[in-house]
């Protein structure tokens, strides 16, 4: 991998986390043009994937420190509403880590990660997209350990790759009735401990295989250039993207993944 596909990559990842059309869909689709393997370059997946991590924490530091303050303050009550939203992230995670966890792999063999896949599944997220912009379900005041669950479970369904997790998990919370503004920050809260996992795991396998057959053939400038790139990019994506669901502008996305992935059909059927 060259420093200017690693550019590019990066950026991709970065943006692509955040905003509703599958950053593993547009990877795959790179790596197709470019004519890379993801796994001939494990260690640049988990240094984008760990990058875009980082973006999360920088811009939503706010946040983070708000709830870990409360929820070791002990003059407020037991059930306050910081050790709430952290039981809604932790809820959130148990559909996604029972799928990484045991059936990551199987999933991988059955559906695989050609194009026609990814073309399927975006089609997928633009369908999720349009039905949340046409629904108007009764507003709820706060995300319950109810709606955490179910929006888990959208992201345990986004392992396929094609189907946005961002996507999934902000549609699926303005379906059940989540508060726009509430939904997009906790999309990317709940993200941070499967992705931080699915990197661990990624790196015992590295060990596992080996770290030269892992980092492959691509040089310790261009990992750093795709880190750098992917996280610059976050940041500004994870932005842009809590404004745009505030202003319930995802349809543009919709419209952008369902000719993406129309696209990809029909040149896998050539």
């Amino acid at each position: 991998m060259s420093e200017l596909q690693a550019l590019i990559m990066g950026l991709i990842q970065g943006l692509t986390e955040y905003l509703p059309v599958s950053s593993s869909g547009h990877l795959a689709i790179c790596g197709t043009f470019f004519g890379l393997s993801g796994e001939d370059n494990l260690a640049f997946t988990i240094a984008v994937h760990v990058a875009t991590v980082l973006s999360t924490l920088v811009i939503l530091r706010k946040k983070i420190w708000a709830i870990l303050k409360g929820i070791f303050d002990t003059t407020t009550p037991l059930w306050s509403q910081e050790r709430r939203y952290a039981a809604c992230i932790l809820i959130s995670m148990i559909p996604v880590g029972i799928i990484g966890l045991c059936f990551k792999d199987y999933v991988e063999d059955v559906f695989g990660s050609g194009l026609a896949i990814v073309g399927c599944c975006l089609i997928i997220t633009a369908a999720l997209l349009t039905m949340s912009h046409y629904a108007r379900p009764r507003q709820k005041e706060h995300i319950g350990l109810k709606e955490a669950f179910i929006i888990g479970l959208a992201q345990a369904a986004a392992v396929m790759p094609g189907l946005s997790r961002s996507g999934s998990t902000i549609a699926t919370g303005q379906m059940v009735g989540c508060k726009k503004e509430d939904v997009a920050e906790f999309s990317f809260l709940m993200v941070i401990p499967p992705i931080l996992g699915e990197a661990l795991l990624d790196v015992l396998k590295m060990l596992k295989g080996g770290t030269e057959a892992a980092i492959g053939s691509i040089s310790l400038t261009a990992l750093s250039v795709g880190f750098i790139a992917a996280f610059i990019s976050g940041c500004i994506a994870c932005k842009w993207m809590i404004a745009l669901v505030k202003r319930g502008r995802l349809v543009w996305f919709a419209i952008y993944c369902a000719i993406v992935g129309s696209s990809l059909l029909i040149y896998s059927l050539l």
